[in-house]
């Protein structure tokens, strides 16, 4: 009898930011990201040096825990969730933890993008959502395999979710996402008027 199994499973981890503790309020998050983004003086000029779209303080600062508390409250939480998901991919960290080396702000105003990228040198990274506006880009993840489909033909429109080429997820404010820093994904561009304001995260294994 024949038999056909998936192999290579790709996992995304998804969660309420808040489900662990602390509490973390989107609202005061929101307004102390945007304070950053006005006194960050560095992060503004890295920014238009390298044509990049909106504000990210991914190259200027690197203490937003210490800058402000509930950053700090962000990163406990987070820790929960990184390491629920190690546990779900059954990791053997060899009695050392995953810790968190990059913490950074994004806003994204309307037209902005971030191209396709994937985290080098980290084992998981991810993003909580602070503001989602309607018509904000939803998270494009790709196919690892993708590059090596060679002469394959495509998928079917209807195909079954774990055949799909590109998957996009559209979280909630709130949310946390978590995937294995190999996974190429990129922020389509922001077709609300508004600004998409995330924080995203690294962890490496210590």
């Amino acid at each position: 009898m024949s038999t056909i199994e998936s192999l290579f499973v790709t996992r995304l981890y998804r969660a309420r930011l808040s489900e662990f503790g602390p509490s973390v309020d989107t609202n005061e998050l929101e307004v102390s990201c945007f304070s950053i983004a006005e006194d960050d003086e560095a992060g503004q000029e890295w920014c238009e040096e390298n044509a990049y779209p909106g504000y990210t303080s991914y190259a200027s600062l690197t203490d937003l825990p210490w800058r402000f508390p509930i950053f700090a409250d962000v990163v406990s939480a987070l820790d929960q969730h990184v390491a629920a998901f190690a546990k779900d991919l059954e990791f053997n960290l060899d009695g050392r933890a995953l810790k968190l080396e990059d913490i950074w702000i994004n806003i994204l105003p309307e037209g902005g993008m971030h191209a396709s990228h994937i985290h080098p040198h980290s084992v998981i990274s991810g993003t909580t959502y602070v503001s989602m506006p309607e018509g904000a880009s939803a998270l494009k993840l790709e196919d690892p395999r993708s590059g090596r489909m060679m002469a394959s033909p495509v998928r079917q429109k209807d195909a079954r979710r774990d055949l799909q080429p590109f998957i996009y997820m559209k979280p909630d404010v709130g949310d946390v996402l978590l995937w294995e820093s190999w996974l190429r994904h990129e922020v389509p561009m922001n077709m609300s008027e508004d600004e998409r304001v995330s924080v995203s995260f690294n962890y490496v294994w210590e």
